[in-house]
């Protein structure tokens, strides 16, 4: 009874947790309108749909790539070809956060806890500290 408790919370736990996670970056990418300004900045606009397909299939394959443990075995140019890819797309997303740099406090104003900004942050830094110590040292 106690092992069926146990596994029912982990999947309580982990689906809460994806949910959250899912959410939240479906609410960064469509807030903070993050696709369309990448093209705009690269000016493929033309192409908005199937780099939307590309970050939702890429998110979806990775995500269960990382749960089945999969390791590829790829000659090692291929590490350099991904990198590269990888590096271009966080390049690409960093030029266009540059320019909305202010969205904290708007998305703050917008969800009405502007006067609580001080402890969202917080709450943000230390999830992201807790989390990563988790995955370091227990994980």
């Amino acid at each position: 009874m106690n092992a069926l408790l146990g596994w029912s919370a982990a999947a309580v736990f982990g689906l809460a947790g994806g949910i959250a996670v899912g959410s939240g970056m479906v609410a960064f990418l469509l807030v903070l309108d993050i696709i369309p300004r990448l093209l705009q900045i690269s000016r493929a606009m033309n192409r908005i749909r199937s780099c939307e397909i590309a970050v939702i299939t890429g998110s979806l394959t990775f995500t269960v790539l990382d749960f089945m443990d999969w390791h590829l075995s790829a000659p090692l140019w291929w590490t350099g070809f991904f990198g590269l890819f990888a590096g271009a797309f966080v390049g690409m997303l960093s030029a266009a956060l540059t320019e909305i740099i202010n969205v904290l406090p708007v998305l703050a104003k917008r969800v009405g806890v502007a006067s609580h900004m001080v402890w969202l942050l917080m709450a943000m830094i230390l999830g992201k500290v807790l989390g990563s110590l988790f995955e370091w040292f227990i994980y």
